[in-house]
């Protein structure tokens, strides 16, 4: 049984606009996943399905197994964490502390475990210095942290991150990706996120979804993924710069491994050229 699985998903907008068009996703325990496409691809549209924002104008979701309803809507926003593409989105209490705790406050737990959790969320972010802070006052690499503190607290068992690194300066995204593999490492967590850059995904990906025009055109692993660079071209997307810059200097005669993330390509490169065994 799988965590999440759609079949032949379809939704439209108001207006006849088609947004997904008979998606079909299936998210496994433990998963790492990238949902690849250009902006308006249909990835956010998809993602507010997973716990019940959205309802399919026709096909289904299955959360367990089972379909979202009214009757189980809540008991699904606490397996499936959703965090938005603009923090601010969530974000809405006085400090970061009570804005973590909001989530499990509604679940109506005791205030013994409402602070552990807190606090836990807190730790696994990262972001201890910041709990007597004004969210609105912080960066917005902190924003999204404390959204993501707040979905953590809820203690779900799918992360879904919607353009996690959208206005993330480059130590932000070196974090995130950090903290993305920490989850299913260290804490057993399916991590689902969307992106249009490519060059993330590799680093915190095992399986990618690419989307088109709300449609899913291909699913892979990584390499099956980025060996497509036709495919990818179609729908305005690149292969990462790493694999590029190997399949070059194979086809310039190197004898050089494939390799997709930066210390895989760094071991190849050393390897290539008589620097490592």
């Amino acid at each position: 049984m799988h965590l999440i699985e759609t079949r032949d998903l379809c939704y439209v907008y108001p207006g006849n606009v088609t947004a997904l068009d008979h998606v079909n996703f299936i998210a496994p325990r433990k998963a790492r996943i990238a949902v690849i496409g250009s902006n308006g691809a249909g990835k956010s549209t998809l993602f507010k399905h997973f716990n019940g924002i959205f309802q399919p104008s026709s096909g289904s979701v299955l959360i367990r197994g089972e379909p979202i309803t009214k009757a189980n809507r809540k008991e699904i926003r606490k397996f499936v964490g959703l965090v938005f593409q603009n923090p601010d989105d969530q974000i809405f209490s006085p400090t970061v502390e009570q804005d973590i705790a909001f989530g499990p406050t509604n679940l109506g737990l005791d205030e013994e475990t409402i602070s552990h959790r807190v606090h836990e969320a807190l730790r696994v972010v990262g972001i201890e210095y910041l709990a007597n802070r004004v969210p609105h006052h912080l960066s917005g690499g902190e924003k999204k942290r404390v959204a993501i503190a707040g979905v953590i607290a809820m203690e779900p068992e799918v992360l879904v991150l919607d353009e996690p690194t959208a206005g993330l300066d480059p130590k932000g995204v070196a974090d995130l990706n950090e903290f993305i593999n920490s989850l299913s490492s260290k804490y057993g967590m399916t991590v689902i996120f969307s992106t249009h850059d490519v060059a993330l995904v590799p680093e915190v990906a095992d399986f990618i979804y690419v989307m088109d025009k709300g449609r899913i055109i291909a699913a892979g692993t990584v390499e099956e993924i980025f060996l497509q660079p036709d495919m990818l071209k179609s729908v305005r997307l690149d292969v990462p710069v790493l694999p590029r810059l190997l399949r070059s200097l194979q086809e310039n005669g190197v004898e050089v491994s494939m390799a997709y993330t930066y210390a895989d390509a760094e071991n190849a490169l050393l390897r290539a050229f008589g620097k490592r065994s």
